[in-house]
C-alpha cells in the first residue's frame, strides 16, 4: 500500500469515529423547589436513537471551580427510544456544565453547558 492510500484511510478514521460518536440533547424543566429541575435527555447515534445506555448525570459550575459540584444522579429510562429521564438538583441558578457519563452499548462523557433559570434551561451562549 502506498503512502497516499495510508494517509487516506488514515484520514477516514477520525472522520467514522466522530460520525459514531453519541449526541445528546437535554430539556429540564423547574419543578417547582428551587434549583430542581426534571430533566429529558435524548442520546442519538449516528442519527438514531440510542437505547440501554447507562446514563449519570452530574453537574458543576465553570465560573466557580470545585465551588459548586452536583453529586452524580442515575437517569432512568424514558417512554421514547434514546430517552431518559432524571432530576437535577443545583445550587443556584446559572450556567452549568451538565455531564453525561454513558456506559452500556457505548461509553463516554458528554459535557453540556446550559444555562438554568426559573423555569428551566437553555444552551448557553458561549
Amino acid at each position: 500500500m502506498g503512502k497516499a492510500a495510508l494517509f487516506l484511510i488514515l484520514g477516514f478514521v477520525p472522520a467514522l469515529a466522530l460520525a459514531q460518536a453519541p449526541k445528546a440533547e437535554l430539556a429540564c424543566k423547574s419543578t417547582g423547589t428551587d434549583f430542581v429541575y426534571d430533566c429529558t435527555i435524548r442520546l442519538s447515534r449516528a442519527g438514531k436513537p440510542l437505547e440501554g445506555a447507562q446514563v449519570t448525570m452530574s453537574a458543576d459550575m465553570p465560573s466557580m471551580p470545585m465551588a459548586h459540584n452536583v453529586k452524580p444522579v442515575k437517569a432512568q429510562a424514558g417512554q421514547a427510544p434514546g430517552e431518559y429521564r432524571a432530576k437535577l438538583d443545583l445550587e443556584m441558578l446559572g450556567v452549568w456544565a451538565v455531564k453525561l457519563r454513558l456506559a452500556g452499548p457505548v461509553r463516554d462523557l458528554l459535557v453540556l453547558h446550559y444555562e438554568f433559570d426559573s423555569s428551566g434551561a437553555t444552551p448557553a451562549k458561549r
